[in-house]
C-alpha cells in the first residue's frame, strides 16, 4: 500500500514537471475509468470527446491538485463535472432519484452495505452466465441501462462495474452516502425487475 502511494506521488510530481512519459502513463492507467464515468452520462462518442478535453485541462490543473483524494478519483471528478456540463446543454432530468419511494418488495433484496440480502430465484435450465450470453438479454439490459437516470447510470457503473469505493463515488458525483445508497438500490431494482421478467417470459 505504501509503495502504491509513493508511486502515485512520484507520478504526480512528474506530471507537474510536464513529463510527457508521465502523461502517457497516466492516460494508460486512468483513461478507462474516466471513459466509463463519462459514458455513464453521455453517448460513447461524446464521452470520448469529454475525456480528451479533460486530459487537456489536466495539463494546467495538475498544479492545483492538493492530494486530498487519489489521483484517479480527482481525474474522474473532473470528467464527471465536464460530462454533466455537456449534458446540461441537452436534456435535464425533471426528477431526482430521491423523490419517490423505493419498492418495498425489491428493497428487501439488498442489505445496508448494498449487497444481496437474499439470493435470487433459481435460473432454471439456464445458468446466470448462460443468460448473459443471450443476445436478446444483452440488448434488453442495454435498453434498460440507457433508460436509467444520469445519476443511476453513473452510480451503477462506478460501484458495480468499476468496483469503486463508496467514498470515492460520493466525492466524484457530489452525493451523500445515504443518497448514494438510495440511487444504487433504485438502479439495481430496475435492472433486477427486468432480468426477472426476461427470465420468466423471454421478453424485454
Amino acid at each position: 500500500m505504501e509503495q502504491a502511494i509513493t508511486d502515485e506521488q512520484q507520478l504526480i510530481e512528474r506530471l507537474r514537471q510536464r513529463d510527457s512519459a508521465a502523461f502517457h502513463e497516466a492516460v494508460q492507467r486512468f483513461s478507462g475509468a474516466m471513459l466509463a464515468t463519462a459514458r455513464s452520462m453521455l453517448d460513447p462518442s461524446t464521452a470520448e470527446d469529454v475525456v480528451q478535453e479533460t486530459w487537456v485541462a489536466v495539463v494546467d490543473a495538475i498544479d492545483g491538485f492538493e492530494g486530498r483524494s487519489a489521483l484517479k478519483t480527482w481525474l474522474c471528478t473532473i470528467t464527471a463535472n465536464r460530462a454533466r456540463n455537456r449534458l446540461r446543454r441537452g436534456r435535464r432530468e425533471t426528477l431526482t432519484d430521491f423523490q419517490s419511494p423505493l419498492d418495498p418488495a425489491l428493497e428487501t433484496r439488498f442489505n445496508e452495505g448494498g449487497g444481496w440480502s437474499q439470493p435470487t430465484r433459481p435460473w432454471g435450465s439456464e445458468s446466470a452466465d448462460e443468460l448473459l450470453e443471450n443476445e436478446a438479454l444483452k440488448d434488453c439490459l442495454n435498453k434498460h441501462y440507457e433508460a436509467l437516470t444520469e445519476t443511476q447510470r453513473a452510480v451503477l457503473m462506478m460501484r458495480d462495474i468499476q468496483q469503486m469505493a463508496s467514498e470515492d463515488v460520493c466525492r466524484i458525483l457530489g452525493l451523500s452516502n445515504s443518497n448514494l445508497r438510495v440511487t444504487l438500490h433504485r438502479a439495481r431494482q430496475k435492472l433486477f425487475t427486468m432480468i426477472e421478467g426476461f427470465r420468466e417470459t423471454g421478453e424485454c
